[in-house]
């Protein structure tokens, strides 16, 4: 029987399994080694050629084949992987899991270093909705890609720093005596530009960031033309709570769903229906570009499977009419510290099973019918679900689940496991609740 969320948040007063610890450690890893929307996109393209996908260019022609496995990636930064199953289109339709690589933060400025007072100093944009506050006095560093010129042009390589190369350092107490009333504000063209160094002899602040670019990747500074670097926190992700229960990193939202969904698809033996996982960045700032949810990549995508299986518009029609798609985004878990901020009949809790996000103004993309069927693959899967809904006198958030829903005409169900402190440069969440969300996907896809 599947209890209650009070009776599951209870029942943690014992240590977690082990293998509950290793699915929420081989998370903690993923997020590590994703720093930006680039490296996840580059490690979850590692980890599929090594279960057997094929890599497919979009520039070039596609010959699928049933049980096929493959991938592609659109601007180094949105992949999506599928595997063609053995029935009908028109009869079982696609099984969809969508989820987003990028996360709000700070992203450095094409011209970034400059000299302030002796000091040089890189300055970034706001990426997305971050809380800026979080990003003072951490251990931060760069990780992106680089375009580096060659003899035919350029090639791009990925950097991560893994040493602190950068600091935002808190004003003192004593020069912001209402902080703690307050709140620490930032400007964010004038307070937020970023520590790099002190003043190197001969060279100006810009040569001198070039020349450590330049260093760590071993080509001349003259060949760097830009870059795309986001700013991270090198602290790695850790268990915490007094049984281990609870798990912190940065970027849970959303490289957690990405995760989660990537080890569903990799996990599943069913070679019956036609399966997607689609890992969009741009998610943060809206979804409308090229790699973003808002584009044309999955549709895309959809469109190419049909026609390599010789489908034509009215059977893609029909296929798209008996596909579903699980968005899967964090959702808010509820903070007894800030017990004002939620819905009262809607309080969802840490490690208590996962959430199924509605709204009347359809900022989720949930249906009454969408829910009903994911909770009956929770039910399937045997773990808890939970149903959110935003405080009414609150601005809702939203997630690609209406973008993707809109664009196909899909079936589409919002979900996500319940976090606090989204997007903080620190996330936490619960280790019970990612095992969930696998099983519950990997479900759907089964199913």
């Amino acid at each position: 029987m599947i209890k209650s969320p009070i009776q599951l948040f209870k029942r943690l007063s014992m240590p977690i399994s082990l293998s509950v610890k290793t699915q929420a450690q081989d998370l903690l890893n993923f997020i590590d080694a994703s720093p930006s929307p680039w490296h996840a996109v580059s490690l979850v393209e590692q980890q599929l050629l090594a279960t057997g996908y094929l890599k497919l260019e979009e520039k070039n022609s596609w010959q699928l084949t049933i049980g096929g496995r493959y991938y592609v990636v659109r601007g180094g930064s949105s992949i999506i992987a599928f595997a063609v199953g053995e029935s009908e289109l028109t009869k079982c339709g696609m099984r969809i899991i969508g989820a987003h690589t990028d996360s709000p933060g700070l992203r450095l400025k094409p011209k970034a270093a400059h000299i302030a007072d002796g000091v040089v100093r890189l300055g970034v944009e706001v990426y997305g909705g971050p809380i800026l506050a979080t990003f003072t006095d951490r251990d931060l560093s760069l990780a992106g890609r680089v375009n580096v010129r060659t003899a035919d042009g350029f090639e791009t390589q990925l950097v991560k720093f893994d040493k602190p190369m950068l600091r935002l350092p808190n004003l003192a107490i004593h020069m912001n005596r209402e902080v703690n009333e307050q709140g620490l504000k930032l400007n964010k063209q004038t307070e937020l530009p970023l520590i790099f160094g002190l003043i190197e002899d001969k060279l100006d602040a810009e040569q001198q960031f070039l020349s450590t670019l330049a260093d760590h990747l071993k080509v001349s500074s003259t060949d760097i033309l830009n870059w795309e670097l986001n700013v991270f926190d090198t602290q790695k992700g850790v268990f915490w709570g007094a049984h281990d229960e609870f798990i912190a990193n940065s970027q849970l939202d959303n490289l957690a769903s990405c995760h989660a969904a990537l080890t569903a698809l990799l996990s599943t033996e069913n070679t019956e229906s036609t399966l997607i996982c689609a890992l969009f960045d741009h998610e943060e700032v809206g979804s409308e570009s090229a790699t973003g949810a808002g584009g044309s990549f999955l549709a895309d995508i959809v469109q190419r499977i049909s026609s390599n299986l010789d489908l034509g518009e009215e059977a893609r029609q029909q296929t798209i009419a008996q596909s579903f798609f699980v968005s899967a985004d964090m959702a808010h878990a509820y903070h007894p510290n800030f017990a004002i901020a939620y819905e009262p009949c809607h309080r969802v809790m840490v490690n208590a099973g996962p959430v199924i996000k509605t709204n009347a103004n359809h900022r989720y993309s949930t249906r009454a019918d969408t829910a009903a069927r994911f909770i009956n693959l929770c039910l399937k899967a045997g773990v808890p679900y939970q149903q959110y809904a935003h405080r009414t006198d609150l601005g809702c958030g939203s997630t690609i689940g209406p973008i993707v829903a809109s664009n196909l005409g899909i079936a589409s169900v919002d979900v996500g496991s319940p976090m606090w402190a989204m997007h903080s440069l620190r996330e936490s969440a619960g280790a019970l609740d990612h095992d969930y969300m696998i099983k519950v996907l990997k479900t759907m896809y089964d199913s």
